[in-house]
């Protein structure tokens, strides 16, 4: 008996290759320039792919052996294809609920061409709804260079009430958007943000981030929502878009007036229904001010971390689940990036409301991130947590800033000794010319120190920040990185900062992925890893920088699945529906627009 089990273990244990090599793909590409993004930057011709993952890459010849009558066979034509882009800092779940609602003049190269959009839209747009542009583009994208006046949004929307929302530094509201919310002379300022008025006490329609940014938050809010089959379809389509980008996972970092659990009840029942086309492990961000430490004791009562509707791991669901705490801890933490005005002091009492938290997280194991972006917040936040690692040690706990644009060399060494890392987004291609008016050239020039970053070995990823500040688009992150520019052409960064293009897209890739420690099995197109990737429209490698701007996707692949195709790839995924209600901006001009 006992000589029969070992026979039957033996022959088990060399039967187990055979079975592995008989394996047939589900999906092939080939005759593709495959840039697998592994340690030699290795290219290959083909690549096949079985139960979610890249079961073997190489030449066209070898890697179609292994198709069989079910296989999904995609000819490439000799397209570019790169690892899914991996979005480490997105508002992708407060961005999903409003994205039909939502104008953008992301990539939109003249205000000629915006205020045409605008009055277009307006026109179309129903009794009780409003039109809204909210962020991702700023004055230097158009050729005019300069911001829309009061006068022109006026003309254009009529008596349409409209929000533009320009970065987090201010928002119009037009003659129509001051009446519906009833903002007049007797009006006063909120706590934090000022409502400009004329001479004769009126308000211009100008709202101003000063201190910070609730007022824009807090006005956005009273404009209507859709409902809820508008906001699964809307979010359908934001991910729709984020794949035409070629986008196959992003970190969701909570957001104001985000609140959880109820404001996930869309991307839940998306998940549950195998709907999402995104990868999205998400952060729970505090939103009242004095409530914060309660939030979170609450929802370690009532989440785990990891927890989510892909707990079971069925290979039809991608990630989607609690990744952790933050970007926002504590209300008195908030150093909102509005470079027009003076960096935000403190609060004397951040300290002691931080350390309560922060404590809190790291006694629970609950990995958290925190919006930084001066270094003078960065070092009081850094005096907390190593006060906090005194008393527990976070011991590999994963933790990391949000943007750090103007980090200090000291500052990275203490990063690093505390084994954190470092969540960076495109914002001064949008900033850039206001910061230098502010702290002058040579303090933008090292803003965001990436050589010092990469010199000390601190893990960081690539994101963007979309929807509400900067554009949502990787591909402006890729042509920051890699031109030191803004995107109004202004080369402003050092040259020790700007990196080459392999090193970037590894950023928004394998970068993304390191934070959090999941690089095990992404962010490079080699044999066990996930199968997500994109065909690209160009070769981003060898096109010239201003049209880094103009790539996007032609097909997109997510575990294995195809979620988006278009052009010569449209047969390959189901036909996109349209967006909803039929005024939503998205069925007329689309995104993210191309030059």
């Amino acid at each position: 008996m006992q000589l029969s089990f070992k026979i039957s273990a033996f022959l088990l244990i060399i039967s187990l290759p055979i079975f592995a090599q008989g394996k047939k793909a589900s999906l092939i590409v080939h005759h593709a320039v495959i840039h697998t993004l592994d340690e030699k930057n290795t290219i290959v011709e083909a690549m096949a792919v079985a139960d979610g993952k890249i079961l073997k890459t190489g030449k066209n010849n070898e890697v179609l052996k292994l198709k069989n009558k079910n296989t999904t066979v995609i000819d490439a034509k000799g397209k570019v294809i790169i690892p899914g882009i991996f979005d480490s800092h997105m508002h992708i779940i407060r961005g999903g609920r409003f994205y039909n609602t939502e104008l953008r003049w992301d990539g939109v190269r003249s205000l000629k061409r915006a205020l045409a959009m605008l009055k277009e839209q307006a026109q179309r747009t129903p009794k009780g709804q409003w039109v809204r542009v909210v962020g991702g583009w700023n004055a230097y994208q158009f050729e005019e260079k300069r911001l829309p006046t009061l006068a022109e949004i006026n003309e254009a929307t009529g008596n349409v009430p409209a929000f533009i929302l320009h970065l987090y530094g201010h928002a119009y509201l037009n003659k129509a958007g001051l009446e519906t919310l009833k903002i007049d002379a007797n009006t006063p300022n909120p706590i934090a943000g000022l409502i400009e008025k004329d001479t004769y006490g009126n308000p211009t329609g100008l709202l101003v981030a000063e201190p910070n940014a609730f007022i824009l938050y807090s006005t956005l809010s009273k404009l209507p929502e859709l409902t809820e089959e508008e906001k699964f379809n809307s979010t359908k389509q934001f991910m729709t878009e984020m794949n035409r980008l070629g986008v196959t996972a992003i970190m969701d970092a909570g957001g104001g007036f985000q609140n959880f659990p109820d404001d996930y009840g869309v991307t839940n029942g998306l998940c549950k229904d195998s709907d999402l086309t995104v990868r999205m492990p998400y952060y729970l961000f505090a939103q009242k001010a004095g409530t914060e430490l309660n939030d979170y004791t609450k929802w370690m009562q009532t989440v785990e971390i990891g927890e989510g509707c892909d707990d079971d791991h069925h290979s039809d669901k991608v990630e989607y689940h609690v990744q952790g705490a933050g970007e926002n801890l504590v209300m008195s933490a908030g150093d909102f990036e509005n470079f027009d005005k003076p960096r935000p002091e403190l609060s004397p009492a951040m300290e002691g409301q931080l350390k309560k938290v922060l404590s809190l997280l790291v006694k629970n194991r609950w990995p958290f991130r925190i919006h930084a972006t001066y270094n003078e917040s960065i070092t009081r936040f850094l005096n907390v947590i190593e006060d906090v690692n005194k008393e527990t040690p976070l011991n590999g706990l994963l933790w990391f800033f949000d943007h750090g644009e103007t980090v200090s060399v000291e500052n990275l060494k203490r990063i690093k000794a505390l084994n954190g890392g470092l969540a960076i987004q495109h914002r001064m291609a949008y900033q850039g010319e206001s910061f230098i008016k502010r702290y002058g050239k040579t303090a933008a020039s090292n803003t965001v120190p990436l050589k010092k970053i990469l010199e000390l070995g601190i893990k960081v990823g690539m994101g963007t920040d979309g929807t509400r500040v900067a554009s949502y688009n990787p591909w402006v992150g890729l042509y920051w990185l890699t031109t030191g520019k803004t995107l109004g052409g202004l080369k402003y960064m050092s040259d020790e900062n700007i990196v080459d293009r392999s090193t970037a897209l590894k950023l928004f890739t394998y970068g993304s992925a390191q934070l959090i420690n999941i690089e095990k099995d992404r962010g490079m197109l080699t044999a066990d890893k996930l199968a997500d990737f994109a065909i690209l429209s160009d070769d981003y490698f060898t096109t010239s920088e201003e049209n880094i701007l103009n790539i996007e996707a032609k097909l997109t692949v997510v575990n294995g699945k195809v979620v988006y195709a278009d052009d010569d790839f449209r047969t390959f995924a189901a036909e996109k529906p349209k967006a909803i209600p039929e005024w939503s901006p998205v069925n007329y001009f689309v995104g993210y627009q191309k030059n």
